[in-house]
């Protein structure tokens, strides 16, 4: 019985020869290429666009928030924003939430 088992394996040969790993690589290496020109490189633009909005604020300006709500800047500081909703009526929140400046929505709807 043992024989048959020996003789089995000796008839299996030895494993086949690698393919060239180098090969193996190149598939990896372009869905991480396109991954990277269409997600991280757009999502940087993206942030660095928020980052200049966010440095050319100044009181009076009117803006959105990310949450939807409209209102003027009347007072800033590094991480918090002052803004008036409604008349007398005022809310702090932080600068990051901001969406943007309310002339750049209005003006993309009227293309729209």
């Amino acid at each position: 019985m043992l024989q048959l088992f020996i003789s089995n394996a000796y008839a299996q040969g030895g494993a086949a020869a690698p393919a060239n790993s180098a090969m193996n690589f190149v598939p990896i290496i372009a869905v991480v290429a396109i991954f990277y020109f269409l997600v991280f490189r757009p999502q940087k633009k993206q942030m660095e666009e928020e980052k200049k909005m966010l440095d050319t604020l100044e009181k009076g300006n009117r803006v959105y928030t990310k949450s939807g709500i409209f209102g003027t800047i009347v007072g800033m500081t590094e991480k918090v924003v002052d803004l008036e909703i409604a008349e007398g009526t005022r809310i702090k929140i932080l600068r990051s939430q901001l969406g943007g400046l309310e002339e750049s929505i209005l003006s993309n709807k009227k293309e729209a």
